[in-house]
Parts: C-alpha cells; structure tokens; sequence
C-alpha cells in the first residue's frame, strides 16, 4: 500500500525531545524528526502546552530558532499549535497543564507570540466556556487560525456558540475530562453531537478504551475522526523519568506517560504508526480508512489555515507493508528506507 505521509495536529515532543523546553535546538529538533520520519509522520504541528506568557515566549524563540535551523524542521513543520493558556483550570479538565498559568481568552497573547516567529500558529486549542471564549474563537477564525475545543467544560449552547465562531476541531476528543460527570449532558456529548467539529483521538489503548474508541468514532464519523499522538518527550524513547515543559513526568513499561505519583495522564508515548496498526487492530477501521485519519482527515483540518498562511506542503509518500508498517517515506527530496523490527 502507497499512501500520503502522515500529519500529526499535536506533538509536545519525541525520542527523549521536548518542544516545550525553552531550550531546543535544530540537532535535537532533527533527531526528534528523524525519529518521527520513521513512523510515516512527514507533517506535524509542534505543540506548546500552557504556561506563563514570558514562558511561551521563550519556548517558541527557541522552537521556531531550531525549526528554521534544522534539515527537516522547514520541511515537516509548517506551524505550531498553541494548546492554551485559555483553557478550564478545573480539577479534571486542566489535566497535566498548570492551572495557575490559565487566564482569560485574550487574542492580543497569540498575535503577540505569532509576530515575532518566522512560522505560524496554525492552531489553537481553547476552552469556550472561559472568560473571552468565543469572542477570541471567533478572531482567531478571522486571523485564518483552527480552533479547537479542549481541556473544556463546555455544554451543548457553548459548543454550539464554538462552532458559530469558527472552531472546527475537538483536541483529543475523550480526555482532559474528569472522571465524574452528568452521564448524557457533558463536554464529551456535546462535542460529539456538533456536525461542524472534527475530531482527534489518541489511539493508544490507554487514554480511551478500545471498544470505547469504536463507539466514539461511529458517534463523530469516519469522516470526521482524525488520528493524533499528543506525544511528548517520552515518545519513541526508553521507561524512564523525562522533563516535559518543566515538569518531570514517568514512561511506564505499559506505555503510559504520568506526573510522579500523578493518576491523570500528561500525554502519550504513542507513534502515529501504531494508531493506525491499533484501530486496524481493533476493528474500528479498514487500512485505508486509518490511514486517512492519520493523513487526509489531518491535513482537511489544517488545509484552509494553510491557504491563508501560504503554505504549500512538500510532496510525501509511504510504502506500507501488508502488516501496516512503514517501510519507505518519502518527504520532497529526502526519502527513507525504513529497517523492519527485529523478530520477536
């Protein structure tokens, strides 16, 4: 099978790389792409989480410095995607982000932070239900940016308000959500009943449950679904303890990324390869259809935001094994042979 590469909407980092350090360089930014590169990603938008001005300040200084620095930084990363500060800092819905870093919605923090980078912010994940909410929805609409609902408390009117503004995506649609909540009236329905919002998944078994992740998809639609890592620094790399944005987080031997002691998830190790081997797996999908989650369901999302920015992505394409692993990518000039994993 021969398909186009894959397009991951949100990555915090890979291959013991974080995006959020404040420190990156284009070496370390290429290994993580290189890394990615083997998993059949050709395009992703690198992903800030929350946190104080100055600091989102710094980050994207050195993430944008080491994108344009490095081999495939230009060629994979065309933008960024901003996950708050504009988020709910609730128990539950704040997740792994630091609530004390959470303010109101306040556009005047995006462009500000867009205008001193050579590459856009494509993508910004809100919670509407916040100060300001779909009013900064709705500019971000008209600046040509994706908005997406997440880390959100919002009801059915507030999504439906979302959506009037211009938000056309869920962020990892199932989580950053308390456990407890009205078991039909909640964040979770209200997304899934809105027909004008996409939708991400975090295909890995661990932040929705398989059967569950079927149930989710046929609610949304194929057509609809998108597939998505939320990958952070642990990703591709060995269990162990890692830093992510400044907090220490722990890879356990079953593949779930947590804050020391933590319960609540704080991203994933996922490959975006996997998710798509997953609901193959799971019967959630056809090869075809998974791949196009990961690929021309992603890229449908962003293609508008793309237009406005002008930005025209390079040629890329996969040569999968019938096992629905990636054996060659290919992205513009540079292609990959890819080494199959050892037997078991």
């Amino acid at each position: 099978m021969r398909t186009p590469g894959l397009v991951d909407l949100q990555v915090n980092g890979f291959a013991g790389v974080d995006f959020n350090s404040g420190t990156i360089t284009a070496s370390e930014l290429d290994r993580a792409l290189e890394a990615m590169l083997a998993t059949g990603v050709t395009t992703c938008l690198p992903t800030l989480i929350t946190a104080h001005p100055q600091e989102l300040e710094t980050r994207f200084a050195a993430l944008d410095r080491a994108v344009g620095d490095s081999r495939l930084g230009p060629l994979m990363c065309p933008g960024y995607h901003l996950e708050g500060p504009f988020l709910n800092p609730a128990p539950g819905y704040a997740g792994c982000h630091p609530p004390e870093a959470m303010t109101a919605a306040n556009p005047d923090l995006v462009v500000g932070l867009e205008r001193k980078l050579a590459r856009p912010i494509l993508m910004v994940t809100l919670a509407p239900e916040v100060e300001g909410g779909i009013a900064l929805a709705a500019a971000l609409s008209r600046l040509g940016k994706v908005v997406a609902i997440g880390h959100a408390a919002a009801d059915f009117e507030t999504v439906a308000a979302a959506a009037d503004a211009g938000a056309t995506l869920s962020t990892h649609l199932g989580n950053g959500l308390p456990q407890q909540m009205h078991k039909l009236v909640n964040p979770l329905f209200a997304q899934l009943a809105e027909d004008r919002l996409m939708a991400g998944f975090i295909a890995d078994g661990i932040h929705i449950h398989p059967k569950a992740l079927k149930g989710l998809i046929r609610a949304k639609g194929l057509e609809r679904s998108i597939l998505v890592t939320d990958a952070v620094v642990a990703a591709g790399a060995a269990p162990g303890r890692y830093s992510f944005a400044g907090m220490p987080v722990d890879l356990a031997a079953d593949g779930s990324v947590r804050q020391p002691g933590g319960v609540s998830l704080a991203g994933s190790a996922l490959k975006l390869d996997e998710a798509v081997r997953n609901v193959v797996a799971w019967g959630i999908a056809t090869p075809e259809e998974a791949v196009a989650m990961a690929s021309a369901h992603a890229l449908a999302c962003i293609a508008d935001a793309l237009a406005r920015a002008g930005i025209t992505l390079p040629p890329s394409e996969i040569e999968w094994s019938p096992e629905q692993r990636v054996r060659r990518v290919r992205i513009g000039d540079i292609t990959c042979d890819i080494a199959a994993p050892a037997a078991a």
